[in-house]
């Protein structure tokens, strides 16, 4: 007794520690890019999306039934906007990464992804008229070079002729369209995010078929190996289920904006995953693609205009707390 009540305690505390969750959120989204290389042969890129959004749908929806009824009234006028945000967040970004795991590495893909704090920034201005400094200018410069030394693997030759890999190509879209959905969410209905979620996994998982229906005409279908199988019961688990947990629970206790800082740490641990786990060569040019990355990121946020005020209150909670699952 004494034994199990110490555990509780324990794991109590922990889901107390917001920077626990995060840093433990941030290594397994990190280990998604991995699982692609891994998948490769294994599963198919539409198979492995349609089946990890087909499981985590069942199972949100097992969990959010009641809460999704009695939020049905703010959720039913907004059903095309949460078909939308599915299909550009969670199809588009998992099978365009399962793509470019074909013909990239992984060190690479999670270098290409850090990218969508610059690529958030930029579309704030361009759809919201969001302010700016010149510091923060300056950053998205920085951190938008780092990507295109990696996504070129260090080759200046490549960097002129802009031949970039396909892989990084298919990455660069993927984030891309990560960044539209992360914009979209301030125009998210007044629900818990947890509901949120729940709401817009069923489109994700219905249009990921038809990416599925893509590989069939193409010849390119693989029904998951026993390593497949494996590989999905990682993603579905983690990356999507535990981390979409532990990073609700993170911005409920230090605020969204403190919470996203710790994307940083995505590409630091897909590096080592990636070097440890595929056994990747970490050359100098992945070394000075992360440290311009992040390095760009940081002046991005050191300019960032402060808030007078800051996330208070349950409206602004219920804001705040923005579904980001990898």
């Amino acid at each position: 007794m004494r034994r199990s009540s110490f555990v509780l305690d324990r794991l109590r505390r922990s889901f107390a520690n917001p920077y626990l969750l995060l840093t433990l959120t941030m290594l397994m989204w990190a280990g998604n890019a991995i699982a692609g290389r891994l998948a490769v042969g294994e599963i198919s890129p539409g198979t492995l999306t349609a089946l990890r959004w087909l499981a985590a749908g069942t199972i949100m929806l097992a969990l959010c039934w009641r809460p999704l009824k009695e939020y049905w009234p703010a959720l039913r006028p907004r059903l095309g906007y949460l078909a939308f945000m599915g299909v550009i967040g969670f199809t588009t970004y998992n099978a365009f990464l399962y793509w470019g795991a074909h013909s990239t590495t992984a060190i690479n893909m999670n270098i290409v992804t850090a990218s969508l704090p610059a690529m958030i920034l930029v579309g704030a201005v361009v759809a919201y008229g969001a302010k700016v400094t010149a510091i923060q200018w300056l950053g998205v410069a920085v951190s938008a070079f780092g990507v295109a030394v990696g996504a070129a693997h260090g080759s200046l030759a490549t960097l002129r002729a802009l031949g970039l890999n396909l892989g990084d190509g298919l990455v660069l879209v993927a984030t891309a369209g990560y960044a539209i959905y992360s914009l979209l969410l301030r125009r998210r209905p007044a629900v818990p995010a947890i509901v949120f979620f729940a709401a817009i996994v069923p489109s994700a998982a219905l249009s990921s078929l038809a990416v599925v229906a893509g590989e069939v005409a193409l010849g390119q279908f693989i029904w998951p190996t026993a390593k497949g199988w494996l590989i999905l019961l990682y993603v579905t688990v983690f990356p999507t289920l535990v981390a979409q947990i532990f990073f609700i629970r993170s911005v409920e206790l230090i605020g969204a904006g403190r919470a996203g800082l710790f994307v940083n740490l995505m590409p630091v641990f897909g590096a080592v995953l990636a070097t440890l786990v595929l056994g990747e060569a970490f050359a100098l040019y992945h070394a000075v693609a992360l440290a311009l990355t992040l390095g760009g990121i940081v002046l991005a946020e050191w300019g960032r205009p402060r808030p007078a005020t800051s996330y208070a209150g349950a409206a602004g909670k219920r804001r705040a707390a923005a579904s980001e699952p990898r």
